[in-house]
């Protein structure tokens, strides 16, 4: 029998940030998606700003520059960040 093995060091490769979600495509794959109301600063920023995203940490992470907000794709899957 075999098991198939999940990334323990996932990493994104797209982000979409709707006006009720933050989904982020992973690159085994996956995707998730968390409710903006858990990310306060993207929930009020206005659409131009959520679309100014940049990946960090060779896909560890995403940084809005312009809102100060990070947002750990590890955290995201509910791991350590």
């Amino acid at each position: 029998m075999s098991i198939s093995a999940i990334s323990l060091d996932p990493v994104a490769v797209d982000v979409t940030v709707t006006g009720e979600a933050l989904r982020v495509v992973l690159a085994d794959g996956r995707e998730v998606s968390a409710p903006l109301e858990w990310f306060p600063r993207l929930r009020d920023a206005a659409p131009a700003q959520r679309a100014n995203w940049r990946l960090i940490g060779r896909g560890k992470g995403i940084h809005w520059p312009e809102l100060d907000e990070d947002v750990s794709v590890r955290g995201l899957l509910g791991g350590p960040s």
